[in-house]
């Protein structure tokens, strides 16, 4: 993380830098892109001012704060950046396609049931005779129909194989050593 301290209304003390960069290194754990970091502190008269500009991943997070000590300014806009990158980051994971969004939420209002339904379910059952083919007679089988796989019984390795058409038209063979 890019960090820069300004001080203004006078000559800021080296404790206040370290300190203020070192609460700012523990942001790094909610944030996942490298991120730039502006502190800027002011002291007027009893008055102590904090503002942090933290960008990142095309986030801008402002927070200013003002306290009667720079420790407690400092900590408290340290406090309200993090809110803001916990409350950002919550809105990414959330962030879901709507269908799962909606199965997820029928699962967690309708208990055990419901989950359970939620599971693969078996759309279709064939039984397959396995017929005793060469690779080519499987080839020219899976052309003249309109499946997109063929399950056989290899003649010259009595395998069990499996050949499937790939969405770019070309095949794919799985064997077995059975």
């Amino acid at each position: 993380m890019k960090i820069s301290v300004t001080f203004r209304n006078g000559e800021g003390e080296n404790w206040q830098k370290v300190y203020a960069e070192e609460k700012i290194q523990k942001l790094n754990k909610y944030l996942d892109t490298p991120a730039e970091a502006h502190i800027i502190v002011s002291m007027e008269k009893f008055r102590n001012f904090a503002e942090i500009n933290l960008s990142s991943n095309g986030w801008n997070i402002n927070a200013k704060e003002e306290a009667k000590d720079m420790h407690l300014a400092l900590d408290s806009c340290i406090e309200k950046i993090e809110k803001q990158l916990k409350k950002q980051r919550e809105k990414i994971r959330e962030h879901k396609p709507k269908s799962i969004r909606r199965g997820k939420e029928k699962s967690e209002e309708g208990g055990g049931e419901e989950e359970e339904s939620n599971i693969s379910k078996i759309a279709e059952t064939r039984k397959v005779i396995l017929k005793p083919m060469s690779f080519d007679e499987a080839i020219m089988e899976i052309e003249g129909t309109k499946d997109r796989f063929i399950i056989y019984r290899d003649s010259s390795s009595e395998n069990v194989s499996l050949i499937y058409r790939r969405d770019d038209g070309n095949y794919a063979l799985i064997e077995t050593n059975s």
